[in-house]
């Protein structure tokens, strides 16, 4: 499951997920998203704040997530990995060269400063 956290405010979303991630996850966190984008044209950022990396429930769960990506890397200007997980360094240094947005990692307990390196 996904918790999705929509600051208009700041034109920021939070991911939480709370156990392996299914196809339902991405579908919820599209219709949070996308209208915000719609009204708005992007986002500033997007945060993932999770400790560990809880993977996918199926290949299918997989595909989606990857979709999710390609549907939405270049409506967002920043994404920072706020996790202790190792996914989080690899995004930056991996992940960075296939995306547009900008990408950091922080330490899970540094979430605010994620957040402060988005509206900055």
């Amino acid at each position: 499951m996904l918790i999705v956290k929509l600051d208009e405010e700041n034109s920021i979303v939070s991911i939480e997920p709370t156990g392996s991630l299914d196809v339902k996850d991405f579908q919820a966190a599209a219709s949070t998203i996308d209208p915000f984008i719609e009204k708005c044209g992007r986002l500033n950022g997007l945060i993932i704040h999770t400790e560990s990396f809880p993977g996918w429930d199926s290949f299918s769960a997989l595909v989606t997530h990857l979709k999710f990506v390609k549907n939405h890397h270049t409506q967002i200007k920043r994404i920072a990995f706020a996790t202790d997980s190792v996914i989080g360094s690899l995004a930056e240094s991996l992940v960075s060269h296939f995306v547009d947005a900008q990408i950091k990692h922080f330490p899970y307990t540094e979430f605010e400063k994620a957040k402060q390196w988005i509206i900055s």
